[in-house]
């Protein structure tokens, strides 16, 4: 029988930098919550809590799937300054910043970026998918 210091997958293996991150985006949100709370009450402190997870959920949307876009053109052989690659990555940039000066609400803003990254990533997919079918029939 193994001892719980000798189990095949313990806890510190198990977290990576990425759970930090998520970590300290929960705790930025929930804090900023109560920061603008005039008093500290149990339904304030819940709205924090619910606050801080709403914040991570959209950070997910955002970062997560950002990242998962990167690792996986670049996985299928798409170098990461490839213009298709870069341009959705650039207008949500552009679109997260103006929605948050517009709106003044980063939360906001960065569902915004999102939207505005997966309308382009789609758009830019499709376009390079019909060029490359042009290219494909140009050369039989």
């Amino acid at each position: 029988m193994r001892s719980a210091v000798e189990a095949p997958y313990p806890l510190r293996d198990r977290l990576r930098p990425w759970h930090a991150l998520m970590l300290v985006v929960f705790l930025v949100g929930s804090a900023g919550s109560l920061h603008r709370a005039d008093t500290i009450t149990a339904g304030t402190t819940l709205r924090a809590v619910v606050s801080g997870l709403f914040g991570l959920v959209l950070f997910q949307f955002t970062v997560g799937n950002g990242w998962g876009y990167a690792v996986e053109y670049h996985g299928t052989g798409g170098e990461w300054t490839d213009l298709p690659f870069l341009i959705p990555l650039v207008v949500a940039a552009v679109a997260g910043v103006a929605v948050t000066t517009q709106i003044e609400s980063v939360g906001l803003g960065a569902w915004g970026a999102f939207w505005a990254f997966v309308v382009v990533a789609a758009v830019v997919a499709l376009g390079v998918r019909i060029a490359a079918g042009y290219r494909g029939a140009g050369a039989r």
